[in-house]
């Protein structure tokens, strides 16, 4: 399990920078303007949204002698090695045209590994509680990637007493995701392989699958439950800069906080995995949403300007933010079962990029909701803010994302997928298979006994073989 997760510490180091460090260097350090490098960014990431079912449906259908995915895995190492040496390290001349190609073939790439990695992890057990480990073993590295990329800037500016400078920033970023994808990639293709399916039916034509998909109830409510997942940590993390800096006057510990935020999510993985397996991790999932909706809003008590006050909601509140992503996509490799039973098809690939999906819409959401509410209140993050705006601000970083968590625990709290529904799925499977396989033993042996007796009524054999 280790072996298969280690890919994930650059996954997540690639993803860090594409959202908080590229856009900033791209105008500050490059000199492209704000408004040029926001709509490249945006546009950007529409397309990728395009992309994700794609790479769903494209790497399920073909596969290849080593398997369903590892192939796949493979193909991502050169697309992005070359792309993120480009995008991490450009010519201080590069214009809006390089930016715009390079960053689309690093989000193709990106989207390519990080959805057959996760639908790979989903393939690798039919166990309902393993599933929640292996999934929770690649968050632990996720959230590892994520705060060690983070200390590359922190450790730069350090060493050259605060005036790190951009592209060594972007550089050192750059080639610490570039040596370790193949690395990493290479360690899990050669350690871990991939179990056999079994194809029972034919590929369902594209609108038709679409169809199975809309009318899906179990699958609306899990992709709604990671829409809403999605959008509470993101409203955080858009208003972060904002909360530390203005309400709490602590803009020179942000990078700080952040990053002790990041390590107790990552503390937070292995409680979160044995609470799945003693309640079920729907049940785990809900209990983490209560989690975080009741501590976030205790940060509204703390007095100003404490850095050591900060420091204990955010640690508090981390530990639910390993929870959720894994718990989901685990609960998502038990759907895949259920879709299995109905359709025929091993459509791994297909739900992981909805879920990727869901998360990327709920992170547009996000901005899409708080910065409008930011000009409403009269927010300005360029000039000293009276206490009532401050006070409202304070109450926007607390109050949506704690409703958005209730939501999204009510919603999962009794979902059907749990551990009974998912053995019997699995044995009803294994019974389907099984069937498969001897009607297609059969079917060969009476091919085989047909051209037998088509050989001996013309002579070319004597007798019928066994």
């Amino acid at each position: 399990m280790t072996a298969f997760a280690l890919p994930s510490i650059p996954i997540a180091a690639l993803g860090l920078p594409l959202v908080v460090y590229l856009p900033a260097f791209y105008s500050q350090d490059v000199g492209l303007s704000y408004t040029l490098v926001g709509l490249i960014f945006m546009l950007v990431r529409l397309g990728d949204v395009l992309v994700d079912p794609l790479v769903g449906v494209f790497t399920d259908r073909y596969p290849s002698r080593w398997g369903r995915r590892r192939h796949w895995m493979a193909v991502s190492v050169p697309l992005l090695a070359v792309s993120c040496y480009l995008l991490f390290m450009p010519l201080p001349s590069a214009g809006p045209v390089y930016l715009t190609v390079v960053l689309f073939i690093v989000y193709c790439g990106y989207s390519l590994v990080a959805i057959t990695h996760m639908s790979w992890g989903a393939e690798l057990s039919t166990d309902y509680d393993e599933r929640s480990t292996i999934q929770g073993m690649r968050e632990f590295l996720l959230i590892f990637g994520m705060f060690t990329v983070l200390a590359l800037p922190a450790f730069i500016e350090w060493s050259a007493d605060g005036h790190g400078d951009g592209f060594l920033k972007m550089s050192a970023m750059g080639w610490f995701i570039i040596i370790l994808l193949p690395l990493t990639i290479g360690i899990a293709m050669w350690s871990v392989g991939e179990r056999k399916h079994v194809q029972v039916t034919e590929h369902i034509p594209f609108a038709q699958a679409w169809g199975i998909i809309i009318r899906n109830k179990v699958l609306q409510r899990l992709l709604v439950a990671d829409l809403l997942v999605a959008i509470a940590p993101s409203v955080t993390g858009t208003l972060y800069i904002f909360f530390t800096a203005h309400v709490f006057g602590l803009a020179q510990s942000a990078s700080m906080l952040l990053l002790i935020y990041f390590v107790a999510g990552f503390v937070g993985v292995p409680f979160w995995i044995k609470i799945s397996h003693k309640f079920g991790k729907h049940r785990a999932l809900a209990l983490a949403m209560f989690y975080g909706a009741a501590v976030l809003p205790i940060v509204l008590l703390f007095p100003r300007g404490e850095f050591w006050w900060l420091f204990t909601g955010f640690t508090l509140y981390g530990i639910a933010y390993g929870a959720s992503s894994f718990l989901l996509r685990s609960i998502t490799a038990d759907f895949t079962d259920y879709d299995n039973l109905e359709t025929g098809q091993q459509r791994t690939g297909l739900y992981f990029s909805l879920l990727s999906l869901t998360g990327k819409a709920g992170s547009a959401l996000a901005v899409g909701i708080t910065y409008p509410i930011l000009d409403l209140i009269g927010f300005d993050a360029n000039s000293v803010n009276p206490p009532e705006v401050l006070n409202k601000l304070a109450a926007l970083y607390v109050v949506l994302p704690s409703v958005v968590m209730l939501a999204a625990a009510f919603l999962v709290w009794n979902f059907p997928l749990d551990k009974a529904a998912q053995a019997d799925i699995r044995r009803r499977l294994a019974e389907r298979d099984r069937a498969h396989q001897d009607d297609t033993l059969q079917e060969a042996s009476e091919a085989a006994a047909a051209v037998v007796t088509v050989g001996t009524a013309s002579g070319i054999v004597d007798k019928p073989a066994d």
